[in-house]
């Protein structure tokens, strides 16, 4: 299989390089009923998302939001993944935003980081449970080099390889399997062009940063029976640092020194920071070759290390894509389609300096070597003059905490993914008569691979570590004596040589997917056609990580992983069925029912079946009510079954600290259950608030699909009037109620904590391990079927055109979702937490009642103008202080000015545009994990400017 993947991996690359290719980025964003109508106009009745069965698509029996071309250039963005998180009834999800390597490890949901990659999350409900097709079928999920994802990455796609996005807003799972619980997004792909299509677009921020370069080019070929499309892209988008913005340069709001007493700074000390039985201590005169007792001074809140301003508020990224389409009539009722595309992603995240903590407080988990080392006598830096002990058998008693040391020497920790895609799919469809009824037939066949190589630098090996520090005896060879107690700038080169290696991660993802569907009319009914769809789907999906070796041996004094792999297969069977009840009749324009059912078997969760029935009615033909009530379910992904042991580094509070904020010196029902737990009785455990605690994060093979129900009720108003007079009015509203039980989590680490300190709970106090001294080694993140949620909201959705005036052409487009409620049950419902309204805060997630987005544009004689308006309601967060604060709302507003002249046909366009035209900058949030703000809700701080040249749209 390596071969044949390979041969393809080559082949594609091959045509990319030898083929003129194709177009830009269009992006308009347009009423389903008008997308679809046109569509159907040119070939009758079609498709359309949601549904297996052909139908008008004015009578959609669901609600879905078109994204196209014009709609995408709109933006004036250059990810997919961006424009869409931008839809009011998306909760954002992981971005370019985020620079999560290496500064919290790898996250709880058994995932893996996915590092510079985009996703869509549906309803808050996260991006796991939001299916991504693309023309109707599965995609091969992302990789990042960090793990094991379920999810898909967007940038993988070109966006000039995109006709449009349909966004189904309701669950689907029985249509389309696992995953589909808070809704799907299909992405349709260009099938056919005529001629050369070609944009070039650079953008950047005010401040200077940020420069965005985004080329597209494609070439269609269009005949009688063959349609060929080629098409091209290259994407680079230039860091930006959060050193070059006022709200992260700190790691809380509003914060200026690490003095403050709201804390934060880490006490990875570039210094040093020495703490034991001989007090805390730090170097007095740093760099120091030849450090002694007497050099040392009490420790600090000032020789605390600020983090903040080594980070990037936008990752830097690059990718190349190429693609083909093949379509090709084969006789008068059958046809071909091929698709092949290609994408390679270079991308880059970057924390601080690597913060080196040893000893037996160090709190690396895991069983870390790092956490068992002392430190000899005859180590030439000792400056104690006796051997620093851990305390392990056969060594003196525990005698210090620990040696916290950043490594300014081994320079800043760089992460640097390189991910190839590549996904060929082929499918054979056509007709046949069956009386006086046409049915549809289709087979389809998609395979994929991703391929993510990740390398990080300014990582050091413990074993090394251990012999450096160890008696100078064995300190032979190759080994360079190390110096953890002269500061900054005492490590020379050739310690850091000897201890330094750069770590070399891996990880694949493949898909093979095999489906055939047919419909088609049985017989006729006073409303219509009885119509039906039948499926069958084979899939069979694989994926791998294998960290770095050095890592996989728990010699690494990063983030510990360890290899994992798994694999499954599904069957999948589907039925639907449409029931026109009645048609034309006096308040009944139309009555009909819909339905559908499926059944799944999975290789390693077993069977599952769900289904839905779906209700239309229109009293008059301009006026559309529907209902509907589905259920769903999502299989356990690779990565939550069989991911391997990690950490995630929390950001949070221990209740039991005696340090300020704590509650072990004010509360003794908190002191009894705390000292029970092993924290010291004597008050020594000072565990200063606003850090990092290690979450040992693991998969579970035991896990059960995640199972759901939805309930929808909407109405459309769509007058006739609107559409005769040239223009088109499209009115939407529709309620929505989801809720997910045996939904996958760990127990939220902080929730253990308070358990087992205020209330002394025996099983949360098992999974919380401390050393002697009280510190925290690791808290347990096991996956389990434990949570259960509840959402409900409205949405809102609003299209008018005018008709063609001598003062142009006006169109408006509103989308807005009020969230009602979201309730989640915890830990088997032992806490109840009410998101609606709140910021969430690490993992980042704001939960506004209202978000809404409206695009005003006008267009005449090759001149256009368009203002997009994007409102985020405030939210509340709970700070690591346990103060309730207000996040207040924002308005983000978008120019755009397009000329097209008419000399030349209007076959080019120059395009000018401000995102962030009014300069706000996103709220301070100080729950929020990096940053001090929210990337899954908010922009990036600063105006950002574009300039586009396209030709041929």
């Amino acid at each position: 299989m390596r071969q044949i993947k390979t041969m393809m991996h080559a082949g594609i690359a091959t045509f990319a390089l030898t083929t003129a290719l194709c177009s830009a980025p269009a992006f308009a964003q347009a009423a389903p009923e008008e997308t679809a109508a046109t569509d159907a106009a040119a070939g009758g009745d079609i498709v359309v998302t949601g549904s297996r069965i052909r139908r008008d698509p004015l009578d959609q029996a669901s609600p879905v939001i078109t994204v196209d071309q014009d709609a995408l250039a709109k933006t004036g963005l250059t990810s997919v993944a961006d424009v869409l998180q931008r839809l009011p009834s998306a909760a954002g999800g992981l971005n370019t935003k985020v620079n999560n390597s290496g500064n919290l490890g790898n996250p709880p949901d058994g995932g893996g980081v996915g590092a510079g990659s985009s996703e869509i999350d549906l309803r808050y409900l996260s991006a796991k449970r939001t299916l991504v097709l693309v023309d109707g079928m599965r995609f091969v999920p992302g990789t990042a080099g960090s793990g094991m994802p379920s999810t898909i990455d967007l940038n993988t796609i070109p966006t000039n390889m995109i006709a449009r996005v349909e966004v189904l807003q309701s669950g689907a799972s029985p249509l389309y399997g696992s995953d589909a619980i808070a809704g799907v997004v299909n992405i349709i792909t260009v099938a056919e062009q005529e001629g050369l299509r070609a944009s070039a677009q650079f953008g950047t921020y005010r401040q200077g940063d940020g420069h965005t370069q985004d080329y597209q080019v494609s070439y269609g070929i269009k005949g009688d029976a063959t349609n060929l499309v080629v098409g091209a892209s290259y994407v680079k988008q230039e860091a930006v640092r959060s050193s070059n913005r006022s709200i992260s340069q700190f790691p809380n709001p509003g914060q200026t020194s690490c003095t403050q007493p709201i804390g934060g700074c880490s006490s990875a000390a570039v210094n040093g920071r020495f703490l034991g039985d001989f007090g805390n201590l730090t170097i007095g005169n740093p760099p120091n070759n030849h450090p002694t007792l007497a050099d040392l001074r009490p420790f600090t809140a000032a020789d605390r290390f600020n983090f903040a301003p080594f980070n990037y508020i936008l990752t830097p990224s690059e990718r190349y894509g190429a693609w083909l389409s093949y379509k090709q009539e084969v006789s008068s009722n059958v046809n071909l389609r091929v698709k092949m595309q290609y994408n390679r992603r270079n991308s880059e995240n970057q924390a601080a300096f690597e913060p080196l903590f040893i000893g037996p407080d160090a709190g690396n988990g895991a069983g870390s070597l790092f956490d068992t080392l002392s430190i000899d006598a005859t180590n030439p830096y000792n400056p104690f003059g006796y051997t620093l002990s851990a305390g392990k058998p056969g060594e003196a008693p525990q005698n210090y905490s620990f040696i916290a040391r950043r490594l300014v020497e081994a320079g800043q920790r760089t992460f640097n993914q390189r991910v190839d895609t590549m996904v060929a799919s082929a499918t054979l469809d056509g007709s046949f008569q069956v009386g006086d009824h046409h049915w549809y037939w289709d087979v389809n066949t998609v395979i994929g691979f991703n391929d993510a190589k990740q390398s990080f630098t300014g990582n050091v090996n413990a074993a090394r570590v251990a012999q450096a520090v160890g008696p100078l005896s064995q300190c032979t060879g190759a080994c360079v004596p190390l110096n953890l107690f002269g500061g900054a700038g005492s490590i020379t080169p050739d310690q850091l040589a000897f201890i330094g290696f750069t770590q070399r991660d891996r990880s694949s993802q493949q898909l093979y997917d095999y489906t055939a569907n047919l419909s088609g009319e049985l017989l006729d009914l006073p409303g219509g056609a009885l119509a039906f769809a039948i499926g069958y789907e084979h899939r069979v999906q694989a994926a791998s990580f294998d960290p770095d070796p050095i890592v996989a041996a728990g010699l690494s004094a990063d983030i510990p992983a360890k290899p994992s792999r798994g694999r499954y297969n599904s069957d999948e069977i589907y039925g639907e069925l449409r029931v026109p009840l009645l048609k034309e009749k006096p308040f009944f324009q139309l009555l009909e029912v819909d339905g559908a059912v499926r059944h799944a078997s999975y290789t390693i969760t077993g069977g599952s079946t769900t289904y839905t029935a779906t209700g239309l009615w229109k009293p008059v033909s301009d006026v559309l009510f529907r209902g509907s009530y589905a259920t769903g379910f999502r299989a356990p992904s690779l990565g939550e079954l069989f991911g391997a042991r990690s950490r995630f580094d929390l950001p949070a509070n221990d209740p039991c600290t005696s340090a300020d904020g704590g509650k072990f010196q004010t509360n003794p029902i908190v002191k009894a259950n705390c000292i029970a737990n092993g924290v010291p009785a004597g008050g020594t455990y000072e565990e200063p608030q606003g850090g990092q605690l290690p979450v040992l994060t693991q998969g579970n093979a035991n896990l059960k699909p995640e199972k759901s129900r939805s309930l929808l009720f909407g109405a459309v108003y769509s007058p006739q009037w609107a559409r005769s007079g040239g223009g088109s009015l499209s009115a939407e509203v529709n309620y929505y109620d989801i809720r997910v039980t045996n939904a996958i989590s760990a127990v939220d680490p902080t929730l253990k904590l308070e358990n087992c300190a205020l209330r002394g709970d025996a099983a949360s106090c098992a999974q919380i391990i401390r050393t002697r001294n009280g510190f925290i080694n690791e808290i347990d993140g096991t996956l389990q079927n434990l949570d259960a949620i509840n959402t409900h909201g409205l949405d809102f959705t609003l299209a008018y055109r005018a008709p063609r005036t001598s003062f142009g052409t006006f169109g408006l487009a509103v989308n807005a979702t009020r969230l009602l409620k979201y309730t989640l049950a915890a830990s088997n419902g032992f806490v109840i937490i009410q998101r609606a309204g709140t910021e969430r805060g690490s993992p980042d997630q704001a939960f506004p009642k209202f978000k809404g987005n409206a695009t005003l544009d006008w267009s005449i004689d090759g001149f256009s103008a368009a203002f997009t308006g994007r409102y985020v309601s405030a939210v509340t967060e709970i700070t690591p202080e346990g103060v309730s604060q207000r996040m207040d709302s924002r308005f983000y507003g978008d120019i755009q000015l397009g000329f097209s002249p008419s000399f030349m046909d209007h076959r080019f366009k120059l395009t000018a545009g401000v995102n962030n035209v009014f300069n706000q900058d996103p709220p301070g949030c100080g729950s929020c994990s990096l940053n001090n703000f929210d990337p899954t809700t908010y922009d990036v701080p600063g105006q950002f400017g574009y300039l586009r040249l396209s030709y041929g749209f």
